[in-house]
């Protein structure tokens, strides 16, 4: 037998498969690596490529007004680089949103030239990815709840308790760190929820305001912003919860000119005193979800699941889907009447109703009926892409719900061309209604997914498996 080489070694090693890795939900994004631009190139080519945190917290903006935090901040920043350039080579920032936790990936496939997350990133060591200056310095991380919650002024009373986390956070690995000291004091460890990934900070804050989540663990700038427009949370600053952080920008190592602009431009820039302007405006009239799960919602849902639960079955959708639109179109109440003639539990108007062959949909029943065959409706005639996964299919379909089928797919043509995911509502087309339309419809649809998500995280008590549901229906 002979000994196999060294190249036959490592060419076996370079076919053999390699392990899977977990991603979030949703189509692959298609990605094509470039090689490494540094400012002499990103001047030639007049465009800075800058991968953002999709949260609307970083890089939101609505009818051309920017609410996201990093926007002010990465305007200033392509005018300093204008301001330097010689021969009028004028640069251009182009925005690439995407989830946090997938930004420095992005990166250091040459997706984007700079990474301005607008939050604390944990980059494991590599040589491939450099971080500036601090663009924003000693950031402690604070524990946010809701207003009347208990306070908590020691690591060992959160033993047992329940934190919910967005994605990418990096509290995780703080918790994980008191976890480890709890149990060294035989205490119960902090259980950490990881939110849906259609959640993003802000949306977390919003849910633990409302009391579906109890509390959360979030950069205290970002508490403090969120506080202004959501005045049910309560910042609890007096927790230590480890040392300071920084919120620093991201370049690769081998672009040394572009991270040598970017510190120099850190060290003098300062925010406009002004620059929460446009977000406060807009939040502070925008919709704010409310507890789905209060007693005596509760037992309004459970009056009305059967007749939920019957059409949505009828349909192939999540009758928990039906529920939280109901919730979110008239707070479970069939009487309600809305604006252009909507109506009942689901706020469907007549002339949709008929499209789908039901009438007098003052009835409960026929309401939900109508209103689940026209969703069904929608999403056979507009959504039935296998690019779609199954919570995207449910997002475009309650946006068209909201604002018309034919404007969602218009929405959807105006991102591909941009370069967005069109298969993907939250955080990708939303951005486009974000400009096109406002917050409203944004809002409607991201609320229905908020208390979707609450309802699916109590299944088990909402769904008649026995006598649990009742007896928490009648005594919460």
């Amino acid at each position: 037998m002979t000994r196999p080489s060294l190249l036959t070694l490592l060419v076996l090693a370079l076919l053999a498969p390699l392990p899977a890795m977990a991603r979030p939900p949703g189509p692959l994004q298609v990605a094509h690596a470039t090689k490494v631009r540094d400012l002499a190139d990103i001047r030639q080519g007049r465009v800075l490529r800058v991968l953002v945190n999709q949260s609307r917290n970083s890089s939101g903006e609505v009818k051309g007004e920017a609410i996201g935090v990093e926007y002010h901040r990465l305007n200033a920043f392509e005018q300093y680089l204008n301001g330097h350039a010689d021969g009028g080579q004028a640069i251009h920032l182009k925005i690439i949103p995407r989830p946090k936790e997938q930004l420095i990936g992005a990166l250091q496939r040459g997706e984007g030239d700079l990474v301005a997350p607008g939050e604390v990133l944990d980059v494991p060591d590599t040589p491939l990815v450099s971080a500036s200056a601090p663009v924003l310095d000693n950031v402690p991380l604070v524990l946010v709840g809701a207003k009347g919650a208990r306070r908590y002024a020691r690591i060992e009373q959160l033993a047992g308790k329940t934190v919910t986390l967005p994605a990418g956070s990096v509290a995780g690995d703080v918790l994980q760190g008191i976890n480890q000291k709890l149990a060294a004091r035989r205490l119960a460890p902090v259980r950490v929820e990881w939110a849906d990934p259609s959640l993003a900070v802000e949306d977390v804050l919003e849910m633990v305001q409302a009391g579906i989540y109890p509390m959360t663990i979030v950069e205290k700038p970002i508490a403090g912003r969120w506080a202004r427009v959501m005045p049910k949370l309560m910042v609890q600053g007096n927790l230590h919860l480890g040392a300071p952080r920084q919120i620093t920008w991201y370049v690769r190592s081998d672009a040394p000119m572009l991270h040598a602009s970017i510190d120099r431009f850190t060290r003098i820039y300062r925010a406009p005193a002004d620059q929460d302007a446009a977000f406060a405006r807009v939040y502070r009239t925008a919709y704010q979800v409310h507890n789905p799960l209060a007693h005596a919602d509760r037992q309004r849902l459970e009056k009305l699941r059967p007749v939920l639960q019957r059409y949505a079955r009828e349909q192939g959708i999540d009758w928990l889907n039906l529920a939280a639109l109901a919730f979110k179109e008239s707070k479970l109440d069939p009487s309600v009447r809305g604006a252009g003639g909507a109506t009942g539990l689901l706020q469907i108007t007549p002339a949709a109703a008929q499209r789908v062959g039901v009438g007098n949909i003052q009835n409960v029943d026929n309401n939900v009926q109508a209103a689940s065959r026209y969703l069904a409706l929608i999403r056979k005639k507009f959504f039935a892409s296998s690019k779609l996964n199954e919570r995207q299919r449910m997002a475009f379909v309650l946006a068209a719900y909201n604002m018309g089928p034919e404007r969602v797919q218009a929405m959807r043509a105006e991102a591909r061309r941009r370069g967005l995911n069109p298969n993907q509502w939250f955080f990708q087309v939303e951005r486009i209604a974000m400009e096109q339309v406002g917050m409203n419809a944004v809002s409607y649809v991201n609320s229905v997914n908020k208390y979707y998500l609450a309802y699916d995280r109590e299944r088990d008590t909402l769904e008649p498996g026995g006598d649990k549901a009742r007896r928490l229906a009648a005594n919460p």
